[in-house]
């Protein structure tokens, strides 16, 4: 008896099955991948350290000495040797741990932009308006008018009064509104590059100071008292920053300087720039940190209670606010800045202001040292 064949029903019709024919061409093969070249697969691998017997022959990359062996910084990814002194930016301090040259750090890139919705979530602007033809949420905001202007000016006095008492005066924010997101941007990018959070306060953990530690009645001798007006400018000042008014600054990246800021509108004279913020810290704990933005908050009668702010995980824009090189006449003649420390409601906060009018596209400087002369500047640029 014959083998039974399957059956399947098409249409009203039997047609028997049958196994499928094989191509008379073969398949066409896919197409070759292409390799990217090795010099992309190397930017974007992870590196190793990897112990030489031998460093004697290291020598710098941009002076070509290899003296001063103590000060001869050797990259972590390309082994390259580069001196504290010779690298831009500068290395003020030992690194602690692995280090990357300028190239291999990737910290030459260009500055990129964010998006207005990117930057309300970022800084946490608080107050904003609705647009109701693009329905988003604009930091347009209402700028003083000239009438205003002249009876804040009719309230406070003379010009020579207030020249005599020195107060600090408010920052003009940009008209601009694009101008201003691109500000806040350039901000932005550079917290960002660095793996830092924006902060407009100082923060205290809770392995580090506590905030019952910064109290201006510990200070060695002292410490100056904000005055009434002068807190006004302030929380006036503070208020325009939530509601995305920010100073007429930009940050700019230099090969040289590297993060510095530059007054994108003009600035007047005792103008208030930036608080200095971040993380407040025992200034014993930080003795041997290779931050090089630390800043002085408190010097207490005991050593073991003075404080520094650390920015590091934390910070604004004063973060990347150049020092000057306080040992040459050219050095001083940048500074067009001040860092000043004040008793603010009985604790210790830190201000920088401007000393002189300060031009549009002019790079921000100040003395790191105040009146302590305890950092080294010599090798500023």
């Amino acid at each position: 008896m014959a083998p039974a064949q399957r059956l399947i029903r098409f249409s009203g019709t039997l047609r028997r099955t049958e196994a499928p024919r094989r191509p008379s061409t073969p398949p066409p093969s896919p197409p070759p991948k292409k390799l990217k070249p090795l010099s992309e697969v190397m930017a974007k691998a992870g590196f190793a350290v990897v112990e030489k017997n031998d460093y004697s022959n290291v020598s710098c990359e941009q002076c070509g000495s290899g003296e001063r062996g103590d000060e001869l910084l050797l990259c972590d990814k390309c082994d390259r040797g580069f001196h504290m002194k010779c690298v831009r930016p500068i290395v003020v301090r030992v690194p602690i741990g692995s280090w990357l040259c300028p190239n291999c750090s990737g910290h030459h890139r260009r500055l990129r932009s964010f998006s207005q919705k990117k930057i309300i979530d970022f800084f946490r602007i608080q107050k904003c308006s609705r647009d109701k033809k693009k329905d988003k949420c604009s930091m347009i905001s209402p700028m003083p008018s000239p009438q205003d202007a002249r009876k804040r000016r009719r309230r406070s006095g003379s010009l020579v009064l207030q020249k005599k008492r020195r107060r600090l005066l408010p920052f003009v924010p940009t008209e601009d509104t694009s101008q201003r997101l691109k500000q806040m941007s350039s901000l932005a990018s550079a917290l960002t590059a660095l793996h830092m959070e924006f902060s407009d306060d100082l923060t205290y953990m809770h392995d580090m100071a506590p905030r019952s530690a910064n109290k201006a009645k510990f200070e060695n001798g002292g410490m100056q008292v904000l005055s009434k007006e002068d807190s006004e400018t302030l929380e006036q000042c503070r208020a325009m920053c939530k509601r995305g008014e920010c100073p007429p600054l930009i940050v700019v990246f230099d090969s040289c300087e590297g993060y510095t800021v530059e007054a994108d509108g003009q600035i007047k004279d005792m103008t208030f720039i930036a608080e200095y913020t971040g993380n407040v810290d025992y200034l014993k704990n930080r003795e041997h940190d290779d931050c090089d933005s630390m800043m002085t908050l408190l010097l207490a009668t005991n050593p073991s209670k003075s404080l520094v702010i650390c920015p590091d995980k934390r910070g604004n824009i004063a973060r990347f606010i150049n020092g000057i090189n306080n040992h040459t006449p050219e050095g001083r003649k940048k500074q067009n800045c001040k860092c000043v420390r004040y008793s603010v409601n009985g604790e210790c906060r830190v201000f920088l202001v401007a000393t002189r009018d300060i031009a549009k596209g002019e790079r921000l400087y100040y003395d790191y040292n105040g009146y302590e002369h305890e950092y080294p500047t010599h090798h500023f640029v």
